[in-house]
């Protein structure tokens, strides 16, 4: 039999999940929590084989208890149960160590499955959660800014006071020429056209300090 922890803060939802489960001749439902702290205390007290996560809880969500869970308790499976078919939460609840993302539309034969696959250790999403994940992996990592030569970082800092370029050549003893060139390559390395967003971009980045 494949021991089942439900985590949901709604008793309908509960109370569903049971009659479903109930049809299924090899899942056991364990237990029942109402929040992400109970759910992560009842998979230390009763270690089921899966539990049915819902995202959204009080207290403690289900992202932070299934965190808390796998890191605890390894070979305890999750598979997340929710009505947030979004991609930040997608891509969240499988980095965290969810088996499976299943929409709570999903028919009773799909959540048997999604649940015996996590049993196995195995990953089984529906079409549309992988859909979004392969869409999600073949973006183009954005570029990386190109690191700035000591005299760019020095200019840069000025920038950043608010120097003109006239008052920049005087710090730094070189000329305005001088400046506006190192200011386009500051520019080109940081993929901004602007003053106020290369400080805003060298902010972000840690390449000046507030």
């Amino acid at each position: 039999m494949i021991r089942v922890l439900i985590a949901d803060d709604h008793m309908v939802v509960r109370e569903g999940l049971r009659a479903i489960l109930e049809l299924a001749g090899d899942i056991e439902l364990v237990g029942e929590a109402v929040d992400g702290a109970e759910a992560v205390r009842l998979a230390g007290e009763l270690l089921p084989d899966v539990v049915l996560m819902d995202l959204r809880m009080p207290n403690v969500d289900g992202i932070a208890a299934l965190r808390q869970i796998k890191d605890r308790h390894p070979a305890v499976e999750v598979v997340i149960l929710t009505t947030y078919d979004d991609d930040a939460h997608i891509l969240k609840g499988l980095r965290s160590g969810a088996r499976g993302y299943l929409l709570k539309d999903a028919g009773h034969d799909a959540l048997f499955d999604a649940i015996r696959a996590a049993a196995r250790g195995e990953s089984l999403l529906p079409g549309s959660v992988v859909d979004r994940v392969v869409a999600h992996l073949s973006r183009p990592e954005p570029a990386q800014p190109q690191v700035l030569s000591e005299r760019e970082h020095e200019v840069l800092v000025l920038l950043a006071d608010g120097a003109p370029n006239k008052a920049i050549a005087r710090k730094l003893e070189i000329t305005e020429r001088t400046v506006k060139a190192h200011v386009t390559s500051i520019f080109n390395k940081l993929g901004v056209n602007s003053r106020a967003e290369a400080v805003a971009v060298a902010l972000r980045g840690g390449l000046l300090a507030l």
